[in-house]
């Protein structure tokens, strides 16, 4: 994405997919119209609601549930899985506060002009983001 001149992104980390989707929806309703929430994986993948959802009991994998990781089902290689299943956030062992940097992995991108640029920086910062 290219910014056309006079407009700004701005990126904000949240702890909770929660605290960012109501970030994003105060944008919304604040009239931003690029608003985009993500999550941040160290492992560039996301997570498959079809194979990996515990509530519907389809959890083929802990690596699907612990690492929000899209194609770790049953399907895959044993190798990617066996790896993936040795991160310390799937075993539990490990360092306690390990994790994505600064704890923050869900990010919310909005993109404005310079003259709302202060009104979205205190929207994001009073839902928890962090700039």
């Amino acid at each position: 994405m290219q910014l056309s001149p006079g407009e700004r992104a701005l990126l904000a980390y949240f702890p909770s997919s929660s605290a960012a989707e109501s970030a994003a929806k105060e944008l919304r309703n604040n009239d931003y119209d690029t608003v985009q929430v993500d999550r941040v994986s160290r492992y560039g993948a996301t997570n498959d609601a079809e194979i990996n959802n515990a509530l519907m009991g389809r959890a083929e994998t802990i690596t699907g549930l612990t690492l929000y990781s899209a194609g770790t089902d049953s399907f895959v290689d044993n190798d990617t899985r066996v790896l993936l299943g040795a991160d310390p956030s799937v075993s539990g062992y490990g360092n306690h506060d390990y994790g994505v940097a600064g704890g923050s992995a869900f990010l919310v991108t909005v993109v404005t002009t310079d003259d709302y640029t202060g009104r979205a920086e205190e929207i994001l910062k009073n839902n928890g983001g962090k700039l």
